[in-house]
């Protein structure tokens, strides 16, 4: 089933990476897109000074992983960029509708860090097949932007740990879309075993918008840890989904208004995507920037957001334990077990069928399984699982008494949660 996907900015916002109507290169060129790259340095101070953080989840300074990779460079000989557009996280959406309606500004960002890291080459990786087609007609358009950076796309077939930065960089390898162990990184030794910056499409979309209006322009909004504006992906609630541009640091409670939801029908929410795992209703009087959510005990991640009302939030525990136990690469005999035992003990949770000894292996899981693949896929199910019994401890006891009605009558049981799968909409700004 398929639904329309709302699209706007925040009130009173001037929309920075959304607009109506897809971009061509004219509009780009025309708006200052694409100038001139006079000083990677300057413009490298430029990053430091807006405070950009990554927008694919992790919430990286830019600046920093730029650097690194421009000095790893110099003493290899050579440097790459990717801009990662797979969008492992089904309940997100903004990369690609970037990648679709806004191609130049992407390719711009990757433009800028290719020039300020000195990269011989630059790779758009993507698995969303219009998304695709999109970015390989708007290459059509351009002539010598790149100068002597070559460019090109890479597509996978999409998967939650194909966007990995090790397993984007062994795809461009020629390699499967597996996650690899580390070290060594990327920004160590990536692609062709050169020192690889490997950045979300999203942050990239920021830089091209810092080239044109500066660092102070950048964080006239958001908050001082938190600068600028983001993307959320906001679906659940029985709502359609919807793709915003906030600023950091906006009332979540404000955001439920924008989007048509009643506080007090909220039990909490889904965050990061599937990745930071469940918060309860303390999400109400929360902001949404890094630092707040963090003191939550959880983050923004991508940024994809999924309220709670009506689903159990054991029964959606479940669920997402038993999407990472379908989806983990396979291949670390620790994250394969882990996720099936833990995706095992929430369902029977569900269904009324676990014992508190059960519930206790659970935390014990948890807790020790924590960093032990070669990418972060069993992290995020031990962040579902914490969370959930770190927050909604009540719902947790009443399904060990099997007293769950909302269960009882219709569990949730997707198999991929709060997923996005239609993009057509129109901007409302």
């Amino acid at each position: 089933m398929t639904t329309d996907l709302t699209v706007a900015a925040w009130p009173g916002l001037t929309p920075r990476l959304l607009r109506t109507e897809a971009e061509t290169l004219a509009d780009y060129t025309t708006a200052g897109g694409y100038g001139p790259l006079d000083d990677p340095h300057e413009l490298l101070d430029t990053v430091t000074a807006s405070g950009l953080l990554g927008r694919g989840g992790a919430a990286f300074p830019l600046a920093v992983k730029l650097r690194t990779v421009r000095d790893n460079g110099h003493d290899a000989g050579g440097a790459v960029v990717i801009a990662n557009g797979e969008e492992g996280e089904p309940a997100s959406v903004k990369d690609r509708w970037l990648l679709r309606n806004r191609p130049h500004a992407v390719l711009d960002g990757l433009r800028l860090a290719a020039g300020i890291i000195a990269a011989d080459r630059a790779v758009v990786y993507v698995s969303d097949a219009a998304a695709a087609h999109c970015v390989q007609h708007a290459l059509g358009e351009l002539s010598d932007e790149f100068g002597s950076t070559a460019v090109e796309l890479v597509t996978v077939a999409p998967g939650y740990v194909a966007g990995e930065e090790t397993a984007a960089v062994h795809v461009v390898n020629g390699g499967p879309a597996k996650p690899t162990d580390k070290p060594p990184r990327p920004f160590e030794e990536g692609v062709d075993g050169l020192p690889t910056l490997i950045s979300n499409v999203e942050t990239l979309t920021h830089l091209a918008y810092l080239h044109q209006h500066g660092a102070a322009e950048f964080r006239s909004v958001g908050t001082g840890d938190s600068p600028g504006t983001f993307l959320a992906t906001i679906t659940g609630a029985g709502r359609p989904p919807a793709l915003y541009e906030l600023p950091h640091g906006v009332a979540f409670a404000d955001l439920l208004t924008l989007h048509g939801v009643s506080p007090a029908k909220v039990s909490g929410a889904l965050m990061g995507g599937y990745f930071a795992g469940l918060l309860n209703r303390d999400i109400l009087g929360a902001t949404l920037d890094h630092e707040t959510v963090r003191g939550l005990g959880s983050g923004l991640g991508c940024g994809a957001i999924s309220i709670l009302t009506d689903d159990c939030p054991v029964a959606v525990a479940a669920a997402v334990l038993a999407y990472f136990d379908r989806e983990n690469a396979g291949q670390c005999g620790s994250c394969f077990n882990g996720t099936a035992a833990m995706a095992a003990v929430a369902t029977a949770l569900r269904d009324g069928e676990a014992t508190e000894d059960d519930v206790a292996r659970l935390r014990r899981w948890s807790v020790v399984l924590r960093g032990r693949g070669a990418c972060a896929t069993l992290d995020g199910a031990a962040n579902v699982a914490a969370s959930l019994l770190a927050q909604f401890l009540d719902v947790v006891q009443r399904h060990l008494d099997n007293s769950c009605r909302t269960c009882k009558s219709a569990a949730f049981t997707a198999m991929r949660p709060y997923e996005v799968e239609r993009l057509e909409a129109v901007m409302a700004v």
